[in-house]
């Protein structure tokens, strides 16, 4: 239960990280060059992400692991653990998918900002040509031909700084992938699960069953074999009693 809770309270906490992630998406969309604090801010926060979902990944897992383990035994307690599992499991997936569409938001909106920039300076560019450049990793491919002039430069550094941003963000997206796909793999397959822990209750429940049949039928035998008893019995007796009367009276008829 103690496990439970707090992989609960870290789900929760990832949830309100998300939530301000999301703010400073915003924030650093919304200013030309943004300030390097917001920046720091913003990877402060990815990192905390980052390492409360790798350790509510872990725990699940090790959840799972024990559910299994246990999974042979009819109990009440095993379907509360796996609800319990199923549930957790569930919205953990469901803050991470949400994590992950606000990255990829902000991954497009900042991409839209750099193509405004390279067109203000003269470069117009297709999708294709922006996502080359930012799969190179170098940004120079499109503004290396950018006329000196003030706005140029303004432009031309919210064109580099976004690009970072995009890089980085894109480690960030590639980190969490297959940790992603891990946790929505055990949801996956918790069907499965509910379905051999299902099927071994019900044989459980089967055996207590015939197991409760086969003692009836016992006891019914032992019964009718206790009655079949008392009956012989009495017949022995009746039979000597019988024979006991007879010799009796022969013994008195020759006396006389």
């Amino acid at each position: 239960l103690v496990q439970i809770e707090e992989t609960r309270q870290n789900i929760d906490k990832i949830s309100e990280n998300v939530e301000e992630a999301k703010k400073l998406y915003s924030i650093i969309l919304s200013a030309p060059i943004p300030e390097q604090k917001t920046k720091d801010d913003l990877e402060q926060l990815t990192t905390e992400i980052k390492k409360m979902a790798n350790s509510v990944r872990n725990k699940l897992k090790s959840m799972e692991r024990n559910i299994e383990q246990d999974e042979a035994r009819s109990s009440a307690d095993l379907r509360i653990r796996k609800s319990q599992h199923s549930v957790l499991s569930r919205k953990f997936v469901d803050v991470m998918t949400k994590y992950n569409e606000a990255q990829v938001d902000f991954r497009e909106r900042s991409k839209g900002r750099i193509q405004r920039q390279l067109e203000i300076t003269g470069k117009n560019t297709t999708d294709e040509e922006l996502e080359e450049m930012l799969e190179s990793g170098n940004p120079s491919i499109f503004t290396s031909g950018i006329m000196d002039s003030q706005i140029s430069k303004q432009a031309l550094s919210e064109i580099e700084g976004r690009h970072k941003d995009i890089v980085r963000l894109e480690s960030s997206i590639k980190e969490l992938h297959d940790m992603f796909v891990d946790i929505a793999m055990l949801v996956e397959n918790q069907g499965s699960m509910i379905d051999r822990i299902e099927n071994n209750m019900d044989q459980s429940v089967g055996f207590v069953e015939r197991a409760v049949a086969d003692t009836k039928k016992a006891v019914k035998y032992q019964s009718e074999a206790r009655r079949k008893t008392l009956v012989l019995v009495a017949v022995a007796l009746l039979a000597l009693g019988t024979v006991a009367l007879i010799i009796g009276l022969s013994l008195g008829l020759k006396k006389k």
